[in-house]
């Protein structure tokens, strides 16, 4: 009863279960499913495995003391910490470019340049890059609008530009520094932060790749519409997308909600990389206060909403722009609730002892450290839903045989083997599930049918490519 892969399995078939089948709200069924692996947790498992983490020994008894409830709570809390603000501005700058005619203007440009024909492939590569300086769920609310205002241009391929967003941004953030996850692993690993940026690229570049074709052939297989949503309805976008160019604004300011907290996140990540001990100068401060993710993607909301008075000054709107952040914010709060609960069902999950029950089950497995170290993180990412937990723990486990045996490739073969493994498989307990499917407006049946074997096929095709990569460039 208290083994960790039992409480797992519970907790899989109780949201699962709920929501499939009993058509629960996802915020109840994951609320459901933390409280039931809760209840079924020790105490005492939960003090050593705060522990293990470095938490105080004083600390890891108070944790585990607190009541069911206090520890949901707080693990919802720590979610809402960190994706509430860039949810509520993200669903404010989406409105915004929507409303101005900003996301027309930018779709209309990159027609001109790559043609109707290549503009997913533009969506693609436009995510990738943009996942390695930028936060994942960052990449989606900057990325979904125009991909809404793309299908009602071309009419078709909605699916196409939603899994092609997806596939960008979620390689991206599980191979290439200064993403969170690699940056912890280049330094468990004792990987060059340059070589595992170069590696991580090339491999990410062939995964994307077969992201796509998986994604034409998803898109055939099973075409999903548009569909009308609370912050951007069909007719809206269609009114907008009927405009003349001279109606719409210059893409130099089109751009601006987007760049603006591009530039100051990429800024700061310089910063950080190249920082000196002591280094307290105002200019660096103001920098590093500027790039924090939060205050960047507000600055990004200011620009939006300043974007839309200039787009609606010569318009008689008396009620200003209160009823039209009020439906963002309506949209984006709901997507914040079953994110903030999908993180209290995984960090539930997380202190059930599941990480190292993995190990242990692994510890002595005999086969070649690659395809290990991908097995592992897919196992660990499977389990409690957040890929760079999955970084971190197999890169734990796996450091001191990468370290310590006589290899014969570069250690960064096994990093990258751990970043492609846990991108396997993204389902309810996982919070970047839960946004795309929320922002894209999927089903989480579709999701589950789409975005889910997306990720598998990647991660696979990232297995491959670095399997090849060690036998013919082994870098030793």
């Amino acid at each position: 009863m208290n083994d960790p892969l039992f409480i797992l399995l519970v907790g899989v078939i109780i949201v699962v279960g709920g929501i499939i089948g009993l058509k629960l709200h996802p915020f109840l069924a994951l609320l459901l499913g933390a409280f039931v692996v809760a209840l079924l947790t020790p105490a005492s498992v939960i003090e050593q495995m705060a522990i293990a983490k470095g938490t105080a020994p004083a600390a890891a008894a108070a944790l585990a003391k607190k009541s069911i409830g206090e520890r949901i709570a707080t693990e919802f809390g720590n979610t809402c910490a960190k994706i509430g603000i860039l949810i509520a501005m993200a669903a404010i700058i989406g409105k915004c470019m929507l409303e101005s005619g900003a996301a027309e203007r930018i779709i209309r440009s990159m027609l001109r340049l790559t043609g109707i024909g290549k503009a997913p492939v533009a969506f693609l590569v436009s995510s990738f890059f943009l996942g390695i300086p930028v936060f994942f769920d960052t990449v989606l609310f900057l990325m979904m609008p125009l991909a809404k205002a793309m299908t009602l241009r071309i009419g078709k391929n909605y699916l196409l530009l939603v899994l092609c967003i997806m596939a960008g941004a979620a390689m991206a953030n599980s191979l290439v520094p200064p993403a969170p996850g690699p940056l912890f692993l280049v330094g468990e690993m004792n990987i060059p932060i340059g070589l595992m940026m170069v590696a991580g690229t090339i491999v990410g570049l062939f995964t994307i790749t077969a992201g796509y074709f998986f994604a034409l052939w998803a898109n055939n297989k099973m075409p999903i519409p548009l569909r009308d949503s609370l912050d951007a309805r069909l007719e809206d976008i269609q009114a907008i997308a009927a405009k003349d160019d001279k109606q719409l604004p210059p893409l130099g300011v089109s751009l601006l909600p987007v760049l603006i907290p591009l530039v100051f996140i990429c800024i700061d990540t310089a910063l950080d990389a190249r920082a000196t001990p002591g280094q307290t100068s105002s200019f660096f401060s103001l920098l590093q206060f500027l790039g924090d993710k939060n205050i960047a993607i507000v600055l990004g909301g200011v620009a939006a909403l300043l974007l839309v008075v200039y787009q609606r000054k010569d318009q008689n709107k008396p009620e200003g722009l209160t009823p039209f952040v009020q439906a963002a914010l309506m949209s984006g709060g709901g997507i914040i609730l079953i994110t903030a609960a999908g993180g209290a069902f995984g960090g539930m999950l997380q202190q059930t002892g599941i990480s190292t029950r993995i190990a242990d089950l692994t510890k002595d497995y005999q086969m070649a450290l690659i395809p290990l170290a991908f097995l592992i993180a897919a196992v660990v990412r499977t389990a409690q839903g957040s890929a760079t937990v999955a970084l971190i723990t197999a890169s734990g486990i796996l450091s001191g045989m990468a370290n310590n045996a006589s290899l014969s490739f570069h250690p960064v073969y096994i990093g990258l083997a751990i970043g492609c493994g846990s991108k396997l498989v993204p389902w309810m307990n996982d919070a970047g599930f839960w946004i795309i499917c929320k922002l894209s407006n999927l089903t989480e049946q579709e999701a589950l049918k789409t975005i889910s074997p997306l990720l598998v096929v990647m991660g696979l095709a990232g297995l491959i490519v670095i399997m090849i990569g060690a036998q013919l460039f082994p870098l030793v």
